[in-house]
């Protein structure tokens, strides 16, 4: 009996079809020849380990890097952790069987230091952090391209689902594809300079692509569950972390509405952000959130859902990947954005402007709710919606 044509065989196996058009989507992502030297950012994760098979199957020269960043025993019971225990191992077991060379690095020291102790600062200072994007900022897209360079590789390779776009002035940000997935939101910090070597192979598939392709790729980690955003706060409950970093250094204080009654009192502005509404303790006839902590001064401030808008916000540690030469250029000719206030909000529309003290300030076209400092706010171009301008974290709302 003779065998079906191929394309039979195609039609049968989808999982086949998913892998043939992963592997045209990389090489035209990486835009180098085949045998160029490529490191491979590896998780352990299904996204960066069909990232380095779609590598390693593409004729590249390609070095697997994983990066330990806090201690393996306690994250080596846990489902969903990230860089430590069991991922570890996953990331050096997929290198093998795809006869990659890979290295495991102790970063846990600088993780400690530039994240969570980054984190657990910040919201004893009142705000609320992303440790994601500061893990991407510095670890990730800063230390290891470090590494990636001193292999002397063309470029580095990551499974985050954002796209490298090349432009007119050079690579451009966007966002993925699959707007599920897309992760731009956590990646505003990369620089011009970490953009151009840095390649995103994910960017034009969905999820269900990527696990297709590693079902067709025969790779353990195909069903493996996705990792927790936060991968160093084992129990969910960041107030456990900061008690044990920092022991009996906050103190409590009062909690007060926005007209200037004191309410009652708090443990801790650590434990409260900026929108919450459970947890207040106060019986006041009426819903109350937290509109602003005052951290100085130990104030938990609350108020009426109203008083949580904002038409405006300023911007501190920014980062521009836009046309113009800086954001303050742009924000001189009040140009049009669209702003991203939380990772789980789509963008608003607004504007760049330069506020009476030379700060770079966004405008929205509507009042903007529950807007927390230390969150990020990141920039779409409101002329090409997919394109992130950059952008910055909250330092201060205004009215």
């Amino acid at each position: 009996m003779t065998s079906p044509p191929l394309a039979a065989q195609t039609q049968d196996r989808p999982s086949d079809g998913a892998l043939a058009r992963a592997r045209a989507i990389a090489v035209e992502a990486l835009g180098l020849p085949a045998g160029a030297r490529i490191v491979v950012a590896m998780s352990g994760g299904v996204d960066s380990t069909v990232a380095a098979a779609l590598m390693a199957k593409g004729g590249y020269d390609a070095v697997g890097v994983t990066l330990q960043l806090y201690d393996q025993g306690a994250a080596a019971a846990r489902k969903g952790a990230c860089c430590a225990g069991q991922d570890i191992l996953d990331a050096r077991l997929a290198a093998e069987g795809l006869g990659l060379p890979h290295y495991v690095l102790d970063y846990e020291a600088r993780f400690r230091e530039a994240v969570i102790e980054d984190f657990a600062r910040s919201y004893l200072e009142g705000e609320t952090p992303i440790p994601c994007i500061r893990c991407n900022q510095t670890v990730k897209f800063h230390d290891l391209l470090d590494v990636a360079r001193g292999l002397d590789a063309q470029a580095m390779v990551t499974g985050h689902y954002v796209r490298r776009i090349e432009g007119p002035h050079g690579p451009q940000l966007h966002r993925a594809k699959d707007a599920s997935r897309d992760q731009s939101y956590f990646l505003f910090a990369t620089t011009r300079a970490q953009l151009a070597d840095l390649r995103f192979p994910l960017g034009e598939l969905d999820k269900t692509e990527v696990r297709a392709a590693a079902a067709a790729l025969d790779l353990a980690v195909a069903d493996k569950p996705d990792s927790q955003d936060i991968c160093f706060v084992p129990s969910g409950r960041y107030v456990n972390l900061i008690d044990r970093l920092r022991p009996r250094t906050e103190e409590g204080g009062e909690i007060v509405h926005v007209d200037g009654r004191v309410l009652g009192r708090h443990d801790g502005v650590s434990r409260y952000t900026v929108g919450q509404r459970r947890g207040l303790n106060i019986a006041l006839g009426e819903p109350l959130f937290v509109v602003r902590l005052d951290a100085k001064a130990r104030r938990v401030v609350v108020g009426p859902r109203d008083a949580l808008f904002a038409s405006a916000l300023r911007l501190k540690e920014i980062n521009w990947l836009g046309d113009e030469p800086d954001m303050a250029a742009a924000a001189r000719v009040r140009k049009p954005v669209l702003a991203r206030v939380r990772s789980t909000r789509e963008p608003s529309p607004g504007w760049l402007v330069l506020a009476e003290s030379g700060e770079v300030e966004v405008r929205f076209a509507a009042p903007e709710e529950a807007v927390a400092p230390g969150q990020a706010c990141v920039l779409y171009d409101a002329a090409c919606p997919s394109r992130v301008l950059g952008g910055g974290f909250i330092a201060a709302t205004v009215s």
